[in-house]
C-alpha cells in the first residue's frame, strides 16, 4: 500500500510540474497570450549593451517594460496597423539591421585579432613616430618681405611671441605665441620639416621657409627623444583600429562580389 501511495505522489508531481516548467519559461501572460522571459534577456542584453548593466532589482522593471510591449502591441494588431505598408516596410528594414548586425559580428569573432596582429601594427606606429621631437614655435605671413621684416625686428630684440600673436597669420598657434607643441617632424609639410630638423634648441631659421601655407619663421625651443606609449597602452585603440579596418575590407569584398544589374 505504502508503495502505491508513493507511486502516485510521484506521478501527481510529474503532471504538475509541466505547469510550472511552462509557466518559468513566460515572463507573465497577457490577454491569455504567454510573454516569453527571453524577452526579458534580450532587454537586459540591449541595456547592457548601451552601457546600463541590469541588476537583480531590476528584474520587476524589464518584466513591467515588456508587458506594457505585450498590450501595447496587442492593441497595434486589434486595429490593424500591422497590415499597413509603412509597418511592414519598417519591419523588413528593421529585419535587415538585425541580420547584418548579426553577420558583421560573426565576422568579428571569426577574424579575432590577435596579439601578434597588435604588435606588427604597433611596431609600424614606432617606426613611424620614433626619433625625435621638436617643440617649435613658429610665425607664419602671405609674402616674403613680410617675413625678412619680421626677421629683422628679431634680430633687433623683438620678442619671437609677441610678433605671433600680432602677424601671424595661423590662428591656432598664433593665439600662442606661435607654440606648436611638442610634435613628430613627420606631422609638418616636408619643406618645415626638413627646415626645422637642421636647428638646434634656442636656433631660428636664418631665412623665411616657403610653404603652401606662405611664409613661414621657425625656432626651436627644445629638442627630445620621441615619448611613445608602452604597446599595452594603445592595445586596445590599435585591436579596435584594425578590426574596423578588416570589417571594411570585408564589406568592400561582399560589394564587389555582388551582382548588380
Amino acid at each position: 500500500m505504502k508503495k502505491q501511495i508513493l507511486q502516485a505522489v510521484a506521478a501527481a508531481a510529474l503532471l504538475g510540474a509541466i505547469p510550472v516548467a511552462a509557466m518559468a519559461q513566460n515572463a507573465a501572460i497577457v490577454n491569455g497570450k504567454p510573454v516569453p522571459k527571453a524577452r526579458m534577456d534580450v532587454l537586459a542584453q540591449q541595456l547592457a549593451a548601451a552601457g546600463r548593466p541590469v541588476t537583480p532589482e531590476m528584474q520587476g522593471q524589464l518584466r513591467d517594460e515588456i508587458v506594457a510591449r505585450e498590450v501595447f502591441m496587442q492593441e497595434a494588431q486589434k486595429q490593424g496597423l500591422d497590415a499597413t505598408d509603412d509597418y511592414k516596410n519598417q519591419l523588413e528594414l528593421a529585419r535587415q539591421a538585425i541580420l547584418i548586425r548579426a553577420l558583421f559580428e560573426n565576422y568579428r569573432k571569426t577574424n579575432a585579432v590577435s596579439d601578434a596582429d597588435v604588435k606588427a601594427e604597433y611596431d609600424k606606429f614606432v617606426a613611424a613616430n620614433g626619433g625625435k621631437e621638436y617643440k617649435a614655435r613658429h610665425i607664419l605671413v602671405e609674402t616674403e618681405d613680410q617675413a625678412k621684416k619680421i626677421m629683422a625686428d628679431l634680430k633687433k630684440g623683438a620678442k619671437f611671441e609677441d610678433i605671433a600673436k600680432k602677424q601671424s597669420k595661423d590662428p591656432g598657434s598664433g593665439a600662442n605665441g606661435g607654440d606648436l607643441d611638442w610634435a613628430n617632424p613627420a606631422s609638418f609639410v616636408p619643406e618645415f620639416s626638413e627646415a626645422m630638423i637642421k636647428l638646434k634648441k634656442g636656433e631660428t631659421t636664418p631665412a623665411p621657409i616657403k610653404t603652401q601655407f606662405g611664409y613661414h619663421i621657425i625656432r626651436v625651443d627644445d629638442i627630445r627623444q620621441a615619448q611613445l606609449p608602452k604597446m599595452e597602452e594603445v592595445k586596445p585603440q590599435i585591436t579596435q583600429q584594425l578590426q574596423q579596418q578588416r570589417l571594411q575590407k570585408y564589406q568592400e569584398e561582399l560589394r564587389a562580389k555582388a551582382k548588380v544589374e
